[in-house]
């Protein structure tokens, strides 16, 4: 089921598209096993950690708005999802939305895990999963996905990205985008060359969806926690830096796609030393 939060006049919905099991000495990069192991994360047999995989479905300005569309269909031979509870399809249609309800999709970077249910499988090829939105990409991105080089290639499925092409529902953001009065697509160059996040605001509350801007909680709290998945590492930890520090001077909920679901979070400083805080779904689903 969704969890769905109050955001000002915002409703929001949190949707799984299930649990992402991924390399954990991938995820923390060049942060030695001794120091991220005390976190007491839980790895499988195959040393893979659990990330979430968590959508954010909004309603502004008349739109249907959906955030990261997950995994989708196409399973990652490094990596594994389990959907005891259902995919995102099953959570869109919980919160009372249809593939064809959805006006706007946004997906902050094109990596396989963020954009896999942006199409699905139709006879011998794909098509958009919801045949009426706009897909909504930083053109810095598309460029990197449709040109990879050696260290990027395995990271992007033409089918996730070119039957969007096709069918003419691509949009190409040329870095910052009001998207509605209330919806403001970012760039945070870092993880990727195009990666962007999401900020929600509404009646003095404000949000910020990161994206793949961290893979962990902890690695909000310590910037130089990169990840390997981090194309431009050192560009990566600024973009946290200041991301992290407007959230906690703006008091922002923090929205992380592969936190444990619902990925709920703020931000603190305390002594020079910041804290992630999970936070509780506070609303119900929207009328």
């Amino acid at each position: 089921m969704p969890a769905y939060h109050r955001l000002g006049a915002l409703h929001l919905a949190v949707i799984s598209d299930g649990t992402y099991y991924q390399d954990a000495g991938a995820v923390f990069g060049i942060v030695p096993r001794v120091m991220w192991e005390r976190l007491g994360i839980e790895m499988n047999a195959r040393y893979q950690m659990a990330l979430g995989l968590n959508s954010l479905l909004v309603r502004s300005g008349g739109k249907t708005v959906l955030i990261e569309t997950g995994v989708g269909e196409k399973e990652r031979p490094l990596a594994q999802t389990e959907r005891p509870a259902g995919t995102l399809l099953d959570g869109l249609r919980d919160a009372g939305v249809a593939p064809e309800d959805v006006d706007i999709v946004i997906n902050s970077h094109l990596h396989a895990d963020h954009c896999g249910w942006n199409t699905r499988a139709a006879g011998d090829g794909f098509v958009p999963t919801f045949p009426r939105a706009r897909y909504i990409i930083q053109r810095a991105e598309w460029e990197a996905a449709t040109h990879p080089n050696e260290r990027t290639r395995a990271t992007y499925l033409a089918e996730n990205m070119l039957p969007l092409q096709a069918s003419g529902q691509l949009e190409l953001a040329d870095g910052e985008l009001q998207i509605t009065d209330e919806i403001t697509l970012i760039p945070t160059f870092g993880h990727s060359m195009g990666h962007a996040s999401v900020v929600l605001a509404s009646g003095g509350e404000s949000a910020v969806y990161v994206g793949d801007m961290i893979q962990h909680p902890v690695q909000l709290e310590r910037a130089a926690w990169v990840s390997s998945f981090d194309i431009y590492p050192l560009e990566a930890m600024e973009t946290k830096k200041a991301v992290v520090g407007r959230a906690i001077d703006e008091q922002q909920l923090v929205i992380a796609v592969h936190a444990d679901y619902p990925g709920l979070g703020r931000m603190s400083e305390a002594g020079g030393k910041r804290t992630w805080t999970p936070v509780e779904p506070n609303g119900e689903r929207a009328p």
